[in-house]
């Protein structure tokens, strides 16, 4: 099941989607939706952090040392999903967070790209 990273890439596309929809449930004060979605963010956190977790063990053999960037990077940027997401909804500054979470996607897609697990665009 875990020979390809179809499971793992939806279950991370569907939480960025619900990440940008809890933040435009909170920018439209719909408080009690983005509550909802936000829950069922978290439930993606443990997808994403389950199907990640059994791909690194499957294939940790390639680059170990690599891939373990990337597992510390991703477990960062499902911090700042939550970091970004609490904070807005308290109502205090975001832009720390943002930055943060612009570097950690840069380096999770240039690990992606780069590693053989990955898919190749360039190569």
């Amino acid at each position: 099941m875990f020979d390809t990273t179809h499971a793992h890439i939806t279950t991370w596309a569907i939480a960025l989607i619900l990440f940008f929809v809890a933040l435009g449930l909170h920018n439209s004060g719909k408080e009690k939706a983005r509550k909802i979605v936000h829950m069922t963010l978290r439930l993606f956190y443990l997808l994403i952090i389950l199907t990640g977790a059994l791909l690194f063990w499957k294939h940790q053999g390639i680059n170990p040392a690599l891939y373990g960037i990337k597992a510390l990077a991703g477990i960062w940027i499902i911090a700042m999903f939550e970091m970004i997401l609490v904070r807005t909804s308290k109502g205090e500054k975001t832009g720390a967070f943002w930055v943060q979470f612009i570097i950690a996607l840069l380096v999770l897609l240039y690990l992606g790209l780069r590693l053989p697990l990955g898919f190749h665009p360039f190569a």
